[in-house]
């Protein structure tokens, strides 16, 4: 390589931005190490000083220093006196990057037809990667910057990257999990929810979608049938069709599951009882007693998920596990709501039996969720940062539950609106003629983002005319303008119609 040291080059190699999400010295460091290992610069090649590095990105010279001393220790550099820095040649002597096939691949194998589950034949998630540039963002289960304690997590975080901490995390723990995690679950979350239990009776996840998929590993095969709400859950009714179940649909009315209506020979009931998805209706306290009752009576397994009840409602109610005498309930928790989706951390609580049998089940599948993740999370809860959180969430939602019902109850007139208390959605009913599928397409050319109902119903005839609208990532003063906007869509497709 010729010995080229202008500032083409250099300028080339560093894109520097404000709005990366990383630290000046972390682009900076990022850039020369990708730059090494592209074998875009030779080992007889000097980097340029870190003065004129400096004036060329418009950074600090220490921002400089640091991040070639940090390159030198790490072994991609070296410091030569009165002549600079330069790539370490034996980084160089290291295998490099593959080249490139050029030849044709020959035909591929037909994958399709050699799976044993179906996977990518179930429905698609509706989320949208590209939520956060929309205006008016009525999507459910995503999180607000705004409201995310960015200082108590980084915190824990640093508190959890102390070396006598790494020291505790770092090592294989094979299927335990973070006693500390699991203490602060059992003393933090579960009484919140009315569960008592001891540790031995508690597992953490990857999710609550984790749990799910473990649970129906586990229990279920050719020839289960799970009873479910209708309208309902779509991840749970895919993961207990791919597990070899079949789904039998529920009705839900302003009492929550129709337990009357469950089949007497389903070996499972899924509910989501504290905040029914969708429609967010809570389920009564005589139709819990009713669905225990049935479930004894029928030798059914429970599986409750506290679909959205980490948040302080007007009118709590315990969860349907702990009410369970039986032993015959599994409850399903997640902390997506609270902390963040991206996190991932979900647990489940049920009899010491089955939680070992589901401790050995995780071991082969992953064998324990991050364990660095587990303290962080753990150290969050003891703290008391995640109390301080649910606070001011709850505060914060409950507003836009109430100006999101005004709202729509001002704008959109002829919708009806189920607005049981909590909850961070709401479900609302359009005329009979109304398809929110087309309604969410023109309502996102005007930056509104609302999610059709269609796939929580199970059947032939599947009704178009419901949505769901979330307030947990939309910002109070956004509600009425982009209910606004939606109802403006709705216009436009009437006229079309």
């Amino acid at each position: 390589m010729s010995h080229r040291n202008d500032a083409a080059l250099w300028s080339g190699l560093f894109r520097i931005s404000a709005d990366s999400g990383q630290t000046l010295q972390a682009q900076i460091r990022q850039a020369i190490v990708a730059a090494i290992l592209d074998r875009q610069i030779a080992a007889s090649m000097p980097l340029p000083s870190c003065r004129i590095l400096a004036d060329k990105l418009g950074v600090a010279r220490g921002t400089v220093v640091i991040a070639f001393q940090q390159l030198v220790d790490q072994g991609f550099l070296v410091a030569r006196e009165r002549r600079g820095h330069f790539v370490n040649p034996q980084v160089l002597a290291t295998p490099g990057k593959p080249a490139m096939k050029t030849d044709i691949a020959p035909a591929g194998l037909d994958w399709k037809a050699r799976r044993r589950v179906a996977a990518s034949d179930m429905p698609r998630p509706a989320k949208r990667e590209d939520w956060i540039a929309s205006t008016y963002p009525f999507v459910y289960g995503q999180f607000d910057p705004n409201l995310f304690p960015t200082a108590e997590w980084r915190e824990c975080n640093r508190m959890a990257l102390a070396v006598l901490e790494i020291r505790n995390w770092a090592s294989d723990v094979v299927d335990r999990d973070d006693p500390l995690l699991i203490e602060q679950i059992q003393a933090r979350l579960l009484p919140r929810k009315g569960i008592f239990a001891n540790p031995d009776e508690i597992i953490v996840t990857l999710g609550a979608q984790n749990a799910l998929y473990m649970l129906a590993t586990l229990l279920m095969g050719k020839g289960s049938r799970v009873a479910m709400e209708n309208p309902g859950y779509p991840d749970a009714r895919a993961i207990f069709t791919l597990a070899g179940a079949a789904i039998d649909p529920v009705p839900v009315d302003k009492d929550g599951l129709v337990v009357s209506d469950i089949p007497h020979d389903s070996g499972f009931v899924f509910t989501t009882p504290s905040h029914h998805c969708p429609t967010m209706v809570p389920m009564t306290p005589a139709r819990r007693q009713a669905l225990i009752a049935s479930a004894i009576a029928n030798d059914q397994i429970i599986i409750e998920d506290g679909y959205d009840s980490q948040l302080v409602d007007q009118s709590p109610q315990q969860a349907l596990k702990s009410l369970d005498r039986s032993g015959r309930v599994v409850y399903v928790g997640s902390m997506s709501k609270t902390l963040a989706p991206g996190l991932r951390l979900g647990y489940i609580v049920a009899s010491a039996d089955l939680i070992a049998e589901l401790r050995a089940l995780r071991r082969f599948m992953m064998r324990h969720p991050p364990a660095n993740n587990q303290r962080a999370v753990a150290l969050f809860l003891s703290l008391g940062h995640h109390e301080a959180l649910v606070r001011r969430m709850s505060h914060a939602y409950e507003e836009r539950r109430r100006r999101l019902v005004q709202a729509t109850s001002a704008f959109l007139p002829e919708w009806q609106t189920h607005d049981p208390a909590g909850g961070t959605s709401l479900w609302l009913e359009g005329p009979s003629d109304i398809d929110t599928r087309a309604l969410a397409e023109a309502a996102a050319a005007r930056s509104v983002l609302v999610e059709p109902g269609e796939r929580f119903f199970v059947g032939e005839n599947k009704p178009k005319r419901f949505m769901r609208l979330g307030i947990s990532s939309i910002g109070l003063q956004q509600i009425e303008p982009g209910i606004r906007e939606l109802a403006a869509a709705v216009g436009r497709r009437s006229v079309a119609a």
